[in-house]
């Protein structure tokens, strides 16, 4: 047999999926998150996954790992102590930015903590001008007096980014020289190995975060490397990034930026090949796990990229799947505020000690109580049996709340769910309406430990007529880890016109950009025959400050790394392809303006096996053979208190079809089929609701 794991650590559970390559088996476990140090979780359920398939760790083909180390070092700002080297006269762009208020209409609104404070960003003479020409040389003694200072005042990371550095990177690459002679223990972030990009705020800014997550991720990716170690693993560990795609431990821990969307990232992957497998494109993804949720929407099984975004306050130029993320998961914690009101969010209960029911102390009611107050989920155990819960204690933390409120426990409980999924409803019209689409053409893919329990009222709340739910619910962004390839980007600042010398600065920019992608190919060991290469350019017209992302005509076999020789007609086409993209995003397009290649960008893919599901045969429309009892679960839609059949999830064939009110149970999530809706098993056993 050859294994293959994945391993999605969240801020509550983790999640670990195992396919065997010889016979198919998928086999799912669950097991709580260990936050002070996530490796030892991830180990215990590493050792608890194998034994229960009966393998050694050394069996291991392959091993995909997704975390939230560098998200939760972001939000919760525990980055390293981290030093600023700049140019003269821009220590203090990390803290003007744009200048800009973080909300337009908030007049009380706070930005974000400054990650390096000003007594550790150091300015340095020198000076660049945009086309790569030299206005001020780099003044190497005050460097050294720099580098020196941030040593004596004991950074653990240093982050270097001078202006257009990433036009002519000499400057900062003779800082770097001198780091590596003065601070060789510090982390060293330098600008254009980060962010070969224009705006300086921007790249600045990529800099200084992967900086100060930078001795995060290399302790915790060397204490989870030493305790995989211990198991036996022999197989080279991967990890994914924010776009998707999984990249090596060692990039990973040399490019924590581009894990901060890390966990979310496979889920959409896993959401994308199940709409496959269901016959359905067109999905809003909808992730709701202990502590978050996370959505994106998919148009065609493809996920928007973006080069930029805003990530907990900080913009981050790193290629990134177009996901948006809100505080409400199952530990979201429930409270009155001053005026009042109820209010479920942001702060969260996590794993430990969790909420209420986990007997673990808690007496603050989350979202899980009031599930487990209305019978929702299971009264008694979670987990499939393996996690027993109290529901005396569940009951009098929302009888608490309710008291406040002046309402009756199971009103209150209800509330507590109604705002929640007020919450996750707005955060898909950020992602759909807000952006042109209508959610009632999509269909929404609900996992995650939660999103089961709460997709069917979140599909009413948005008029969405189908919910798709994965057979493994979950754990699907561990099984996402499965289903995707190894691959990075790489990218190129080279702002041209797109007549004159365009021609040559395309061909020159591909060729350089493609000389990095085919030595990363390289140390990867990837074969030539498994070695993808796809290129894009960001375009605009001239004056316009946004670009839109084009695909380059060369790149759209998408087959191994064709010559980069541009022709007129390449230019012309890329110009066309623009217009066309213009036209259909903003309803217009300015035929006569001059256009610009600003960014050149090459995505390197290398395919690796990946696990595959084969469909099972009809097993007929009668689900009573999955029926395991019933249970008095609270309905708004009845009034009161209805008995409810409660189903197996396991016991369900392919073509089992069933009505709400009904419960449908697993080890990793809970279903709940509301009244006036349908249930169906489709061939790949994934669960169809559809509105009557």
């Amino acid at each position: 047999m050859a294994w293959r794991i994945g391993v999605d650590s969240g801020g509550t559970f983790t999640d670990v999926c195992l396919f065997d390559d010889t016979t198919g088996t998928v086999m799912v476990w669950k097991v709580p998150s260990t936050p002070d140090d996530p490796s030892r979780g991830i180990a215990g359920g590493v050792a608890e996954g194998m034994d229960r398939v009966g393998a050694s760790p050394a069996e291991l083909a392959y091993f995909g790992h997704g975390t939230t180390v560098a998200t939760n070092a972001l939000i919760q700002h525990r980055g390293a102590r981290t030093g600023l080297i700049t140019t003269d006269g821009f220590r203090d762009l990390l803290e003007i930015g744009r200048q800009k208020r973080p909300d337009l209409y908030d007049m009380q609104a706070d930005k974000p903590p400054v990650l390096v404070g000003r007594d550790l960003r150091l300015a340095v003479p020198e000076r660049l001008r945009h086309d790569g020409s030299v206005e001020t040389p780099l003044d190497r003694a005050a460097l050294r007096q720099a580098v020196e200072r941030l040593r004596d005042a004991g950074v653990e990371a240093v982050a270097v980014c001078f202006l257009y550095g990433f036009v002519r990177p000499a400057h900062e690459e003779a800082a770097a020289a001198l780091l590596a002679e003065l601070l060789p223990a510090a982390f060293h972030s330098i600008a254009h190995r980060v962010a070969p990009e224009f705006r300086e705020f921007e790249r600045l800014s990529t800099t200084v975060v992967n900086a100060c997550l930078g001795p995060v991720m290399r302790r915790y990716i060397g204490r989870l490397s030493g305790r995989l170690a211990e198991l036996g693993m022999t197989a080279a560990p991967h990890m994914t990034q924010s776009n998707g795609g999984v990249i090596s431990f060692e990039q990973a821990a040399t490019l924590p930026v581009r894990t901060v969307l890390s966990g979310p990232s496979t889920g959409v992957v896993g959401a994308a090949e199940v709409g496959r497998q269901a016959g359905l494109a067109d999905l809003i993804t909808f992730d709701m796990g202990g502590t978050s949720t996370d959505v994106a929407l998919l148009e065609g099984g493809a996920c928007r990229l973006s080069s930029e975004a805003m990530v907990h306050g900080y913009p981050i130029k790193a290629p990134m799947l177009d996901i948006h993320t809100v505080g409400a998961g199952g530990g979201s914690i429930a409270h009155v505020d001053a005026g009042g009101l109820l209010k479920v969010g942001p702060d969260s209960a996590g794993a430990d000690p969790g909420p209420a029911c986990y007997d673990r102390g808690a007496t603050q009611a989350t979202v899980t109580d009031a599930n487990v107050v209305l019978g929702t989920l299971n009264r008694t155990a979670l987990l499939g049996g393996r996690m027993p819960i109290r529901h005396d204690l569940s009951l009098a933390a929302i009888q608490r709340l309710a008291d406040r409120l002046g309402l009756d426990v199971m009103r209150t409980a209800q509330g507590i769910i109604s705002v929640v999924t007020a919450n996750m409803a707005r955060a898909i019209r950020v992602i759909s309406v807000q952006r042109g689409y209508d959610p009632r053409d999509y269909t929404l893919v609900a996992f995650g430990g939660a999103g089961p329990l709460h997709a069917a009222r979140l599909a009413q709340e948005l008029e969405i007529s189908r919910v798709l739910v994965p057979v493994s619910p979950g754990i699907l962004c561990a099984m996402g880890l499965l289903l995707t390839d190894l691959r990075t980007d790489f990218a190129l600042t080279r702002l041209t016109p797109s007549t004159g010398t365009a021609t040559a600065v395309l061909t020159d920019a591909f060729a350089t950009l493609e000389a990095r992608a085919l030595a990363w190919f390289d140390r990867e060991g990837i074969a030539e025959e498994d070695r993808r290469i796809t290129r894009t350019v960001d375009m605009r017209y001239a004056g316009q400050n946004y670009e839109l992302p084009i695909p380059c005509p060369s790149a759209l076999a998408g087959e191994g790394a064709p010559s980069t020789s541009a022709s007129a007609a390449v230019i012309d086409a890329l110009a066309a392809a623009f217009t066309a993209a213009h036209q259909r995003l903003y309803g217009f397009a300015a035929e006569d303006e001059p256009i610009q290649l600003v960014t050149f960008r090459v995505e390197a893919s290398a395919i690796v096996p990946k696990a595959t599901f084969a469909a099972e045969p009809d097993g007929g429309p009668d689900a009573s053979a999955a029926l395991v009892g019933t249970r008095s679960v609270w309905l708004p839609e009845t009034g009161g208190a209805a008995d409810c059949p409660v189903y197996d999830r396991a016991k369900l064939r392919a073509g089992n079809r069933l009505r709400g009110p009904a419960i449908i149970e697993q080890m990793d999530a809970t279903t709940v089929v509301l009244p006036g809706m349908t249930a169906r098993v489709e061939p790949f056993r994934n669960l169809i609701l559809e509105a009557e």
